[in-house]
């Protein structure tokens, strides 16, 4: 275990990607870029942080934004229901945490969009807590160390190496070399998650549903539109089911003749 952990240490020390959210200790700033990340590539995340952060600086600033500069912003970071679920947790943590992200999982767990590699990730980054988590990067690196040549590999294998070889004593920078050790093997040796039991692979955007929901959006934050306008301006027959489904998830509302994107 010595040996690997080494490897992962020297890489990191000498390969360490510089992203703004590692330097600071402001939990807000670091809740975002973690929603940011949650399925969105780095340098996406990179490009649109900084921008976001200026225009919501904390908790209180998001939580009193309207819904459609929220999702404004947050436009091109993809799925962007994540933007709405990241307004409605502020909300949440002013009213019922006085603003302070709360540390315990439990609590972690009650807001919108945050599932237990999130809480896991918050916890360490947040508060360099010796917490164990996965995500992709972190499964690619303990697949192709620890199961070579091995297919269907389950969490529930990975989660007791990622506790064994954990940094108690530093577990925010541990996972941040971690991780992008993972990555370095995805560009350079290739993707070790492939072989795990839940993987799935992500469709391509280009003429995918998600880029159907994301015309929609875009074109109704310029303004309010009547079915037929849009109709023009997307072409797709799967235009009307996407609407009632943005509709239905709160993301777009609708009066008696236009869709439009609430405040």
């Amino acid at each position: 275990m010595n040996i690997f952990q080494n490897l992962i240490w020297n890489y990191y020390h000498t390969h360490g990607r510089r992203m703004p959210w590692r330097t600071i200790s402001d939990p807000y700033k670091i809740y975002v870029s973690e929603i940011m990340l949650q399925q969105t590539q780095v340098p996406r995340v990179m490009e649109k942080y900084p921008t976001f952060i200026k225009q919501f600086p904390t908790f209180k600033a998001l939580a009193n934004a309207s819904q459609r500069d929220v999702l404004s912003e947050w436009i091109g970071l993809g799925y962007n229901r994540r933007g709405m679920f990241l307004k409605k947790s502020a909300e949440i943590i002013v009213k019922k945490f006085k603003g302070k992200l709360p540390q315990d999982e439990k609590d972690l767990l009650t807001l919108p969009g945050i599932g237990p590699a999130t809480a896991g990730s918050l916890q360490a980054f947040v508060f360099n807590k010796p917490v164990v988590f996965i995500e992709t990067n972190i499964r690619s690196v303990y697949i192709h160390h620890f199961f070579k040549n091995k297919e269907d590999i389950t969490d529930s294998q990975l989660l007791p190496l990622i506790e064994k070889t954990l940094d108690r004593e530093n577990p925010r920078e541990w996972y941040y070399a971690l991780m992008d050790y993972g990555s370095y093997l995805k560009k350079n040796i290739g993707n070790s998650s492939k072989r795990s039991k839940h993987y799935t692979k992500q469709s391509t955007f280009k003429g995918s549903n998600r880029e159907v929901r994301a015309c929609i959006l875009k074109t109704l934050l310029s303004k309010p539109l009547t079915f037929k306008t849009l109709e023009k301006h997307i072409p797709d027959i799967r235009l009307r089911q996407n609407l009632e489904n943005l509709e239905r998830e709160g993301l777009l509302a609708k009066n008696k003749t236009q869709y439009y994107v609430p405040n």
